[in-house]
């Protein structure tokens, strides 16, 4: 594939990121009113992209949204194998190398009235596997989304802004800077770079939990 081909689908990536967040911003109070006080985050995840599946704006904005999609990488043979399973991703056609990835964490978790961030797990757990290219293996572009389980969207955010600073395997190049904001999903973006010597944009995005059961 062309680098040309790649920025061509990395501006109708960032297009669709920016749409589809609309469409979250709509669907999120619906998707907590079935949800416990504290549900695990597959929970959320799953009935997020059941409410997006079935939005009619969605389906206009792209081909498919795929819980627990499973991107494939090729052994030196030609074999295919899995690379493990993103919590959903975008599909744009039927070509299965090219989608938009979503890694979704929980943050600001209480237990025994204390807070626990969950920044580092965001950080290692989540945005490592763009930089590993075990999500988005040649792609300029992947999503983090963050479950604020408080409500707390600025403690949120400067946790995981504090946790990206002071890791040093993500090779952050640019950010994070301050995305414009989507309804009430507060945003930033970072740059890193990557072994191949190729970069990745991460559009993070952040969804007040607390705030849908008020």
């Amino acid at each position: 594939m062309v680098l040309g081909d790649l920025q061509v689908w990395a501006s109708r990536a960032i297009s669709v990121d920016e749409r589809l967040l609309d469409r979250i911003a709509v669907v999120w109070p619906r998707c907590m009113e079935v949800l416990p006080v504290q549900p695990q985050e597959d929970a959320i995840t799953r009935n997020l992209v059941n409410l997006l599946g079935k939005d009619p704006v969605v389906r206009n904005i792209c081909y498919y949204v795929e819980y627990q999609f499973e991107p494939f990488a090729t052994d030196p043979k030609g074999t295919k194998y899995s690379k493990g399973k993103i919590d959903f991703a975008v599909l744009l056609d039927w070509e299965r190398e090219l989608y938009l990835a979503y890694e979704c964490k929980r943050l600001s978790v209480t237990h025994s009235r204390r807070r626990s961030s969950l920044a580092t797990d965001y950080v290692k757990e989540g945005m490592m596997r763009f930089i590993s290219e075990q999500y988005a293996e040649g792609l300029p572009i992947g999503c983090m989304l963050g479950y604020v389980m408080d409500g707390d969207i600025a403690f949120a955010m400067k946790q995981v802004k504090r946790a990206i600073r002071s890791h040093e395997p993500l090779g952050l190049v640019t950010g994070p800077t301050t995305a414009a904001r989507i309804q009430n999903i507060d945003r930033f973006l970072t740059t890193h770079s990557r072994t191949n010597l190729t970069r990745i944009e991460l559009r993070h995005a952040f969804l007040p939990f607390a705030n849908a059961h008020a």
